[in-house]
């Protein structure tokens, strides 16, 4: 380290945050780890209920104003009250789908866009046409707002998702996503019945039904497995509903929020992964399954492509194709196929960690802060 820095970084959430999930994983991961080395980092994100408006998490300052929908105008009118006057190196807007524009109205001479992915047209799947129209018109903004700022995305896809949309290929760096795996690590043995796992928030743009969907087709063809549902969100109910009317409730167990012990169960003694999202930035959910040794049956989706390596450490199946995706459930099912690729995932899963992505985010920062 050159010298500490001050940090603040803008972020929709914390990872305390009840809807808190891979970009404030990576947040915390990265920026705690930048504490811990010296630097000081403030957080402006949004509250919840009756969360405290200031709060030291990972050794990172939080303010929290407003409501996941109010952000975007109680950001900007804290920052000018309480953050303004603070002699920040470096703002990081942290863009985990809708921007935040953080600088049109941050002071700092140095600013760093990080970004893990946009929605796009995927909006249209999660909300109402005025919400998603919103999202998809803010999207529409990200070019002249960013353009000649460092940017950093977390896969290549990310990337070029955003050089398609105007930014300059030449200011971007890529740091993919790291991996606890001092908490993460293989089973000695599997549950004793063929089991999926989908861990995540259940939001409609993730289409776990797909999951639930090749379940039953395994099903009616003699191949019978036990689905467990690994998380919270709007769309629970909805998968339910799914799950009652595929005749599935004997075999689908819907687990909500799970800590850190019942996730590595879950991850380890599964015998497949299966993650069915049409675009992710990265994937956390695969490469966390990979580092307990569980292969994943994916969409052939932007981010999911770069965590899992077809026919190596899991499969990629057109998204959206059922009888393509059951197709690779049975195939995994298959022991000598599923611990094949789980020992390559595993392998896969050691080249990822917080550590190196740490010290790339902190050259990257100091560059930034010395202007350039």
């Amino acid at each position: 380290m050159t010298r500490a820095l001050r940090i603040l970084v803008v972020n929709w959430q914390d990872r305390c945050n009840p809807a808190a999930g891979g970009a404030e994983e990576h947040l915390h991961q990265v920026f705690g780890r930048l504490v811990e080395r010296g630097h000081q980092v403030t957080l402006l994100c949004s509250g919840w209920g009756r969360c405290e408006p200031v709060a030291d998490v990972d050794g990172i300052r939080v303010h929290r104003t407003g409501r996941r929908y109010t952000f975007s105008i109680a950001g900007p009118l804290h920052y000018e009250r309480s953050l303004a006057d603070q002699p920040f190196n470096v703002v990081v807007e942290d863009l985990n789908k809708v921007p935040m524009l953080a600088p049109l109205w941050s002071r700092a001479s140095n600013s760093l866009l990080l970004v893990h992915h946009l929605f796009g047209a995927t909006a249209f799947r999660e909300a109402n046409w005025a919400l998603a129209g919103a999202t998809w018109l803010l999207e529409r903004l990200i070019p002249a707002a960013y353009r000649g700022l460092p940017c950093v995305a977390v896969s290549e896809s990310t990337k070029d998702d955003l050089v398609r949309r105007g930014l300059e290929a030449s200011r971007f760096d890529v740091v993919r996503n790291g991996v606890d795996l001092e908490r993460l690590w293989p089973a000695s043995e599997r549950f004793p019945e063929p089991t999926v796992v989908f861990l995540g928030r259940l939001q409609k743009y993730k289409r776990v039904d797909l999951i639930l969907q090749a379940a039953a087709r395994l099903r009616d063809r003699g191949t019978p497995l036990n689905v467990v549902v690994a998380g919270k969100g709007s769309a629970r109910a909805s998968l339910e509903e799914t799950t009652a009317r595929l005749g599935l409730a004997d075999r689908v167990r819907f687990a909500g929020f799970v800590p850190d012990d019942e996730k590595r169960e879950l991850l380890s003694k599964s015998w497949v992964h299966a993650l069915t999202s049409p675009k992710e930035g990265w994937g956390i959910a695969s490469v966390e399954a990979s580092a307990c040794g569980t292969p994943t049956v994916a969409s052939d989706s932007p981010g999911l492509r770069e965590t899992v390596r077809h026919g190596e450490t899991g499969l990629l199946v057109p998204h959206g194709d059922v009888d393509a995706l059951a197709a690779a459930l049975a195939r995994l099912l298959e022991p000598a196929a599923r611990d094949e690729m789980g020992r390559a995932a595993r392998t896969m899963a050691e080249t990822f960690t917080w550590e190196r992505a740490a010290d790339a985010f902190e050259r990257l920062l100091e560059s930034v802060a010395a202007g350039g």
